[in-house]
């Protein structure tokens, strides 16, 4: 099951559960995980982008450890809400990781990048150092934003 709505969302995982966020980029997926009780959202493990099924192996096996029971993937909309190429190129990526078994939610991560990029410049981080972990870091943005409408909404 994929969707936007987050109740539909929440509705399929009535006990909760872990949730992993992914950034999915054309060179990297950012990964993130919350607890159970969807409080909050914890950078993972760059995961660097090769051939599809090599790369779905990673998730699965991430997925696997953390016993996670839902999948929220930032959704790359453009400044006015419409899709863009990268958004039916995030559309499919959801499309082919369904067989995982896990309910997705397609979450608009429009601000996450830029909201992270600035928080790291705020710390001084250089450049290396911010291309290092602004995948990660995205995809726990693009976590708690979904996990914070889910507890609240």
């Amino acid at each position: 099951m994929i969707t936007t709505d987050k109740a539909v969302f929440a509705a399929a995982l009535p006990a909760g559960g872990r949730l992993i966020g992914l950034d999915v980029g054309t060179k990297t997926i950012g990964t993130a995980f919350c607890d159970a009780g969807w409080s909050f959202a914890s950078p993972a493990t760059l995961i660097r982008r090769t051939k599809f099924q090599k790369d779905k192996a990673e998730i699965a096996s991430v997925i696997g450890k953390q016993v996670v029971r839902g999948i929220v993937i930032g959704l790359p909309l453009s400044l006015d809400g419409s899709d863009t190429p990268r958004t039916q190129s995030t559309r499919a990526f959801a499309r082919n990781v369904e067989d995982l078994a896990l309910p997705i939610l397609l979450w608009d991560e429009r601000w996450s990048t830029v909201a992270v990029e600035r928080t790291l410049i705020e710390q001084d981080a250089s450049r290396a150092k911010r291309a290092e972990l602004i995948d990660n870091m995205a995809a726990a943005w693009i976590l708690q934003g979904a996990i914070d409408a889910l507890a609240h909404g």
